[in-house]
């Protein structure tokens, strides 16, 4: 069941969060109303450069998640709260940080950015597929 608010947006109910994570967004889980997810890191200045990141996307949409910053991980909440609820803007925000901060161009075919190497002295988020998608 979906609903709108007053502003506008549609208020996904529990089922459509449900599915469309599963098929959009497979890493996230909806979890005490918002979507979040969790990116481990190597450490505290990879954490710094994550939230900054997802900063700069969130100013830039003007649709700012909650974070909750650790040395090793940083957990993304995301809900719209002018409208109390799960909206489609959340979706795309967390497609787009997943892109970002997921972004390996050394797994990009045909790139001229070779990305950083395997070594794990130069990674900074802990990847948990071949695709490169960061956990």
């Amino acid at each position: 069941m979906n609903n709108t608010a007053p502003g506008g947006d549609t208020v996904h109910g529990a089922e459509r969060i449900e599915a469309r994570l599963r098929a959009e967004l497979p890493q996230w889980r909806h979890r005490d109303g918002c979507i979040q997810r969790t990116y481990r890191t190597s450490g505290w200045k990879a954490t710094m450069m994550v939230v900054g990141a997802i900063a700069h996307l969130a100013e830039a949409a003007w649709h700012h998640p909650d974070l909750a910053v650790s040395y090793p991980s940083v957990t993304v909440r995301l809900m719209t709260h002018s409208a109390g609820g799960v909206t489609d803007k959340d979706f795309e925000l967390a497609r787009k940080i997943d892109e970002v901060v997921g972004w390996r161009p050394g797994r990009i075919a045909g790139s001229a950015l070779e990305g950083t190497p395997d070594d794990p002295r130069f990674a900074y988020l802990e990847h948990d597929d071949a695709a490169g998608t960061p956990t």
